[in-house]
C-alpha cells in the first residue's frame, strides 16, 4: 500500500470545506482533524489511554528538534521507534524541527544546506538540514514526515520572503530525495512565502512539481494579524490539490479551526489547548473561561454543560478553581483533558455537519456564538 491514501467523503457545495479520510501505516484518520501536540514524546500530563478513550485523538505530533536533542533519535530507534517508545499505536506526525530552529533567533546560522545552532539543553553545536531531518524522522518512524523548511519571519519584505521561500523549496527537493516515496512514511511539503499571496501560490506550484503526499501551510500564526493569516488561506484555497490532505501548522483557536475548514484545511495542530489548560484557561462554545476568576469559587456547574469529557462529567468549576489555586498537579490533567476533548469533539461536530450537508449553518452558528463571548 501507499504510505498515505486520502479520500474525500463529502464536500460543501458552495465552498472549499470537505470531510475526508486518511489511511496511514498505523491507522485511519477522519478529517477535519485536530492533532494534540506531543512535542517530547508525550502530550503533557496525558496518558495514551486518556488520548484514545476520553479525548478520542486519532493522530498526535512529535518533534524532531526536541527528540534529536533528548533522548536522541538513535536511542528511540533502538527502543523500537517512537510508537513503541511512547506506547502509542495510532498515527504520529513529526514536525521537521524547522520552526524550533527558526525560533532560536540569533542562536542559529542559516546555510545553503541547513542550519547551525547550539542545543538549548547543553550548548553543544548541532547541524540540521533536509538530509539530517529526513534521517532522524526515519529513525523515529512517524507516519507523516514534514519537510525541513525555513519559517519566514513576520514582518518580512517581499524580497526577504522570496529568498526564504526559495530556500525552503530547494530544501523541499532535497527532502524528497532523501525520503523517496515508500509504503510506511508519507512526506508533506510546506508552503512558505510570508504574507505575499503571489509567493504563496508560487511556492505551492513548486511543491506540486515535487509531488508530496500532502501539503502543509507554514509560516502562519507567527505574530501576524488574523486578517492576514486568513487572507493567505483565502489565496491558497482555490489552488490546493483536491486529492491530497491540507494541513495548516500551529493554528489555532477554535474559531481559527472553523475558519480554516471553511478554506479547505483538513488538519490542524496547536499547543494552545494544552498550554492554556495549564494556565487555567478553558475553551467552550461560549468562548474562553478563566478558572482563576473568583466568580467560580462557588460555581457548581461543569466547565461546559453539554460536554461529555471526563472532567465535565465529574467536577465543578468550584473544584477546578480550588485545584488550580492550590497548584495541584490534577489541575493540569483535568483542564487538559477538557480542552483536548473540546478541540477533538469540535472537529467531530464539523465532520458531522459536512456529512449532513449543513456546513454553512454550523459554521455561522458556531462563529457567532463563540465570538459573542470572546
Amino acid at each position: 500500500m501507499n504510505a498515505l491514501t486520502f479520500e474525500v467523503l463529502a464536500k460543501d457545495e458552495g465552498g472549499f470545506a470537505r470531510r475526508g479520510r486518511m489511511h496511514l501505516a498505523h491507522g485511519v484518520v477522519e478529517t477535519p482533524v485536530f492533532m494534540p501536540v506531543g512535542t517530547q514524546a508525550t502530550v503533557k500530563s496525558m496518558t495514551p489511554a486518556d488520548l484514545t478513550e476520553d479525548i478520542r485523538a486519532s493522530i498526535i505530533l512529535g518533534n524532531t528538534y526536541h527528540l534529536m536533542l533528548r533522548p536522541g533519535a538513535d536511542l528511540i530507534e533502538r527502543m523500537g521507534g517512537l510508537h513503541r517508545f511512547m506506547s502509542w499505536d495510532r498515527p504520529i506526525l513529526t514536525d521537521s524541527g524547522g520552526f524550533q530552529v527558526w525560533s532560536l533567533g540569533d542562536l542559529r546560522k542559516i546555510e545553503e544546506h541547513g542550519v547551525r545552532f547550539r542545543s538549548h539543553i547543553d550548548g553543544s553545536a548541532v547541524f540540521l538540514g533536509p538530509k539530517e531531518s529526513m534521517h532522524i524522522q526515519r529513525q523515529l518512524g512517524s507516519d507523516i514526515v514534514m519537510a525541513f523548511d525555513e519559517c519566514t519571519p513576520y514582518p518580512a519584505t517581499i524580497s526577504e520572503a522570496e529568498a526564504s521561500m526559495l530556500m525552503s523549496m530547494r530544501w523541499a527537493g532535497e527532502c524528497r530525495e532523501h525520503l523517496p516515496v515508500n509504503d510506511t512514511q508519507a512526506l508533506f511539503g510546506i508552503v512558505q512565502g510570508g504574507m505575499y499571496p503571489e509567493l504563496r501560490i508560487q511556492s505551492l506550484e513548486m511543491l506540486s512539481a515535487i509531488d508530496f503526499e500532502g501539503i502543509a501551510i507554514g509560516g502562519l500564526s507567527v505574530g501576524e494579524p488574523k486578517e492576514e493569516m486568513m487572507a493567505m488561506m483565502d489565496a491558497l484555497a482555490p489552488h490546493l490539490p483536491v486529492d491530497k490532505p491540507h494541513y495548516v501548522m500551529g493554528v489555532g483557536t477554535p474559531d481559527d479551526l472553523i475558519e480554516g475548514i471553511d478554506r479547505g484545511i483538513d488538519m490542524f495542530d496547536c499547543v494552545m489547548p494544552t498550554r492554556n489548560a495549564r494556565n487555567g484557561t478553558l475553551f467552550t462554545d461560549d468562548g474562553k473561561l478563566n478558572i482563576k476568576n473568583l466568580r467560580y469559587a462557588e460555581d457548581p456547574r461543569p466547565i461546559m454543560e453539554d460536554c461529555s469529557c471526563y472532567t465535565c462529567r465529574n467536577f465543578s468549576r468550584s473544584y477546578l478553581r480550588h485545584l488550580y489555586m492550590a497548584k495541584e498537579i490534577l489541575s493540569s490533567r483535568l483542564n487538559t483533558l477538557h480542552n483536548l476533548h473540546y478541540y477533538c469533539d469540535l472537529m467531530s461536530r464539523a465532520r458531522n455537519a459536512l456529512e449532513q450537508g449543513e456546513w454553512p449553518e454550523f459554521r455561522n452558528r458556531f462563529l457567532q456564538r463563540y465570538r459573542d463571548h470572546a
